[in-house]
């Protein structure tokens, strides 16, 4: 069980020439994982081996949108998104990342694939916090978690269909 680490608001940055990688199996437990990755989130690569990759999980992420990553990667499409994700110590970090499905040598998805760079600071702080801000409000607004997650999604879709003709092209077009 993941011990319960308090968000600070300490940032971790990395360069923009590293690039964070990670696999994982279909039910996202951390198959690899490099050692940037266990550089920025603290914890050694043999604690992550094994450990679901929500461990990086931070709170300040809408749900609707690791909804919208796992339909994506399931029916076996690519997806890029900026993700804020906590340390080990409770810091934060935000990764442009870029999530594929693996496949065997038989074409089955065998697992994912994560490349996680530097995002585009000036994207993150005007666009991204507020939208997410936002999305987190309407999650919190519903009794019950799946009637926020739908409602949160519903209104992440609507952003997305206003402004462009697909999820990616409204990521690459900001």
């Amino acid at each position: 069980m993941k011990p319960r680490v308090q968000p600070t608001s300490e940032e971790i940055t990395f360069l923009p020439n590293e690039i964070i990688v990670s696999k994982t199996d279909l039910k996202g437990r951390i198959t690899y994982a490099n050692s940037t990755f266990s550089r920025i989130c603290g914890y050694s690569r043999a604690e992550l081996m094994n450990a679901p990759h929500s461990i990086i999980r931070h709170p300040d992420m809408p749900r609707c949108v690791f909804k919208l990553l796992w339909d994506q990667i399931g029916e076996e499409r690519e997806i890029f998104a900026y993700v804020k994700n906590m340390a080990r110590n409770g810091a934060f970090y935000w990764v442009f990342a870029h999530v594929t499905p693996s496949f065997d040598t038989e074409g089955r998805v065998s697992g994912y694939h994560s490349s996680r760079r530097v995002p585009d600071r000036r994207v993150v702080r005007d666009v991204i916090e507020p939208l997410y801000g936002d999305l987190l409000r309407i999650e919190a607004s519903h009794a019950s978690p799946k009637e926020g997650l739908a409602a949160s999604f519903a209104q992440l879709m609507s952003i997305v269909k206003s402004k462009a003709a697909s999820y990616d092209e409204l990521i690459f077009s900001l």
